[in-house]
């Protein structure tokens, strides 16, 4: 009597989306613990808007020097404007905000997070990772230089920039406390260090094994 036959069993381990990769997951987490920490040093926005604060500076070096001892005060709440001024120039153009989100998607599961034991295979062809790293940079490239995304994404943050300056110059630094924040103060928007570094870190190694 002849053995049944065999069925094949699939590996569902190998065959995961990018999405389900550990590596996917370990950035996620990184990121969000990061965000959470980074917001919950956030100043009181009754402290941000205290109408009995504000007066016009008496010069360009007394507003400079208000803006910076008010950025080391106030510099995750300045991130949170910034942040929300380039949201609201991308949902005001939902076009250019389908792209980016679209090209996002492309880095992260065609090439950051994708599995490297299956490679991509677009109309019967098969591509290398160097030559899907290629094709994003052009794209890139195309998305941020030749389309109005990137004009989009610098107008927003210049928006931003402004509106924390002008909050900076006017608002009176003489009732906040400094001395502990002085020290970890190392230039403008150096609070956006902290989850670039995070993701960068969940990444890198990603990356290494591809290059």
């Amino acid at each position: 009597m002849s053995s049944p036959a065999t069925l094949p069993i699939s590996n569902q381990a190998d065959s995961q989306p990018p999405i389900a990769t550990p590596a996917f997951r370990s950035f996620l987490n990184r990121l969000s613990t990061t965000i959470r920490h980074t917001f919950s040093q956030r100043r009181p926005f009754s402290e941000l808007l205290d109408r009995s604060a504000f007066s016009r500076p008496d010069s360009l070096s007394d507003a400079a020097s208000r803006i910076k001892k008010n950025y080391t005060y106030f510099r995750v709440n300045y991130l949170s404007l910034l942040t929300l001024t380039l949201a609201l120039s991308l949902l005001t153009h939902p076009f250019s905000l389908i792209i980016l989100l679209t090209l996002l998607a492309s880095w992260c599961f065609l090439y950051l997070f994708k599995d490297t034991n299956s490679p991509l295979v677009i109309m019967g062809r098969e591509f290398s990772d160097r030559e899907t790293l290629g094709v994003l940079l052009v794209a890139t490239v195309v998305v941020v230089f030749l389309t109005s995304v990137g004009s989009l994404l610098i107008s927003g943050v210049l928006i931003g920039m402004g509106v924390v300056c002008l909050h900076g110059a006017f608002r009176v630094p003489e009732d906040l406390f400094l001395d502990d924040q002085e020290a970890g103060s190392q230039g403008f928007l150096s609070f956006l260090g902290g989850a670039a570094s995070s993701a960068a870190a969940a990444a890198a190694p990603v990356v290494a094994t591809r290059v």
